[in-house]
């Protein structure tokens, strides 16, 4: 069974009430960007439901809408069609219904926002719309199970859906015609404009006011993070330094309490303190998206976007890749220009995602004190804001390369198109859900990738084991167990690495133990925190935050001077807004072209970008301190 719709039809909210799934569902156009499976049990046996990707007709423009036509022209391998069409524009969803009924299957419509519809002085009759279709039409209201009960009800007798004698017609100017008698027959009246939505974008879109407010609702979104999340951080915080403590006093064996204090408490330990910071940035998304604002802001951004040979709908996959750019790069699917698609996925990375956010927090709280600022406004919101600033502002200048540099479209432009939804209070379980999933993701990545990475790390850092006689020729007491920790380190493994790239990152001012958590964070941003978790919980366990802002050269020319000053610790702040350090990404955007041509050249170019624009903020932060 296969669920057909428009965009922002309520088509994978009914997916999600049907198969008790929690696929990602929005008030905006274009969320479903491909084929999503789910089981509904029935008395007459499990159904499998399919949700599509929303398409207005199955002529397709861009590869979501060829992901619905190519599964319609799979009949054979579907039961039936579920055609969801939204009742406030009903006339354009007839004309889907008029070409999904070619393909022959056992069809019903479920109609959806008839609550909107009654709202805003519009009506229509299920009844007279069924018999004027020749089909099942049973209408849904969200948050209501009796619509979807009914709709489970129907699905246990598929053989006795009721199909038209004959489909109807295909020629554009006769499903015009058609469709005016068919809404004439079900009694329809057309909703009047929603008052309050005209009002609201009255201001929203205005091209001064309602730009002004977007950046003033990011600013506000950047300040909040600080604000809000940092007492909740400071528990986690004092929570995981009181188990490292009870840690080191109850174990027995020397080298199993360093692993659970360091690697696991300070490492992994050290990565979930930025949990709340995590749960706050989707709370935020969460709401922007689910009270309609998102299609608001495509559409400012759409002359911006155009500057960079861009459309709207290429903000939104922008902007998705604020959450993650996996998710961001898929969104690109519906983008009907190849050339727009590829440069928009060489773009998304530059993006702020979230794995990002722990290592902004870490360095900004080295680099500015939390009280800093003018009167409400916080220094440390102001350089996050900057940070995400900057990520936008460059992923627009890589895709106008990518777009005008490395080669024209030859086709026509098309018109961005895409619908203002009404605004909406979003679902307090829609926003939960979302949160959730969100945390869950993060903790997964946490107690797998990271994990596994940390304790990999540890044991680099403490190995080769260093005996009594090694400790006492190089003058250090074997009883003093931070002096150990730290002269193991310094002779590690992975002090090894560290010290072999030295020259690469030597000009943007990092230490051979900054240099292991860059290389660590191949696998993972968040790695990073972890690494420095590790290194400062085993120099000063009662206070590893103060460990890490203390850092010195153990050696060197610069021997006793701090390793996280000013410039060094701007030069990693803007090596990671650049630093395409996701394995995860780079395997999607192969998938998505076809090749390693592109994540490979999106690899490379990122690199040098990163360690340009590193070198530059280092030397000009060097020279304003």
């Amino acid at each position: 069974m296969a669920l057909v719709g428009s965009p922002n039809a309520g088509k994978t909210t009914l997916f999600n009430s049907l198969t008790g799934l929690r696929a990602k569902t929005g008030n905006y156009p274009g969320v479903t960007v491909a084929r999503y499976e789910g089981v509904l049990d029935t008395p007459a046996g499990p159904f499998v439901v399919e949700d599509l990707p929303g398409t207005y007709s199955l002529d397709p423009i861009s590869p979501d809408e060829e992901v619905v036509a190519h599964a319609l022209e799979q009949a054979h391998e579907l039961a039936g069609l579920l055609v969801v069409v939204d009742a406030t524009n009903l006339r354009r969803g007839l004309g889907l219904i008029a070409q999904v009924q070619q393909a022959g299957l056992p069809t019903a419509v479920v109609l959806t926002f008839v609550d909107e519809l009654t709202r805003r002085g519009g009506r229509v009759n299920p009844e007279a719309l069924s018999r004027a279709l020749g089909v099942t039409v049973i209408p849904v209201v969200a948050g209501d199970r009796r619509g979807v009960d009914a709709l489970r009800d129907r699905l246990t007798r598929l053989d006795a859906w009721p199909a038209p004698p004959v489909p109807p017609p295909t020629d554009p100017a006769d499903v015009t015609a058609w469709a005016t008698s068919v809404l004439a027959s079900a009694q329809f009246a057309a909703p009047d404009p929603d008052s309050r939505t005209g009002r609201l974008d009255a201001v929203l879109l205005h091209p001064v006011w309602g730009t002004l407010i977007f950046f003033v609702t990011m600013f506000a979104f950047f300040q909040t993070i600080f604000l809000v999340a940092a007492p909740m951080q400071g528990w986690i915080e004092t929570a995981f330094a009181l188990l490292g403590d009870l840690a080191r006093d109850t174990i027995p064996i020397r080298w199993l309490s360093a692993f659970v204090a360091d690697a696991l408490l300070g490492g992994v330990g050290g990565v979930l303190v930025f949990l709340p910071q995590i749960a706050l940035l989707f709370v935020l998304v969460s709401l922007l998206e689910g009270t309609g604002y998102l299609s608001r802001a495509a559409y400012l951004m759409d002359r911006i976007m155009a500057t960079a040979g861009l459309e709207g709908r290429a903000f939104v996959a922008l902007l998705s890749s604020v959450a993650c750019a996996i998710p961001g790069i898929m969104a690109t699917r519906t983008l009907p220009s190849a050339r727009d698609r590829l440069a928009t996925m060489m773009a998304a990375p530059l993006m702020t995602c979230s794995a990002r956010l722990p290592v902004y927090v870490l360095l900004i709280g080295m680099l500015v004190p939390p009280e800093a600022g003018w009167g409400p406004i916080r220094f440390q919101g102001l350089i996050l804001f900057g940070l995400y600033l900057l990520g936008a502002a460059s992923a627009m200048a890589a895709a106008w390369f990518f777009k005008r540099v490395v080669g024209r479209n030859s086709g026509v432009p098309l018109p961005f198109y895409m619908e203002m939804p009404s605004y909406r209070l979003p679902r307090a379980k829609t926003v939960l859900i979302s949160v959730w999933d969100a945390c869950r993701a993060f903790l997964k990545k946490v107690t797998s990738i990271i994990l596994i990475t940390t304790v990999v790390l540890w044991g680099l850092l403490n190995l080769p084991v260093q005996g009594a006689d090694a400790l006492e020729a190089a003058g250090v007491d074997p009883t003093d167990e931070v002096a150990v920790a730290t002269y193991t380190i310094d002779n590690s493994a992975a002090a090894w690495v560290g010290r072999a790239v030295s020259p690469v990152f030597e000009p943007l001012g990092f230490d051979w133990r900054v240099n292991v958590g860059v290389i660590s964070s191949l696998a993972a941003r968040e790695v990073f925190v972890a690494t420095m978790g590790q290194v400062a919980a085993a120099s000063d366990p009662e206070d590893p935050a103060a460990a890490l802002a203390s850092m010195t050269y153990e050696d060197g020319p610069r021997q006793g001077e701090l390793v996280f000053t000013p410039p060094t610790v701007a030069a990693l702040l803007v090596f990671f807004v650049y630093a395409l350090q996701c394995m995860s990404t780079l395997g999607v955007m192969r998938r998505e072209t076809g090749t390693w041509r592109w994540p490979a050249i999106a690899f490379g170019y990122l690199g040098v970008v990163a360690w340009g624009m590193a070198w530059l903020a280092h030397t000009l932060v060097g020279v304003l301190t």
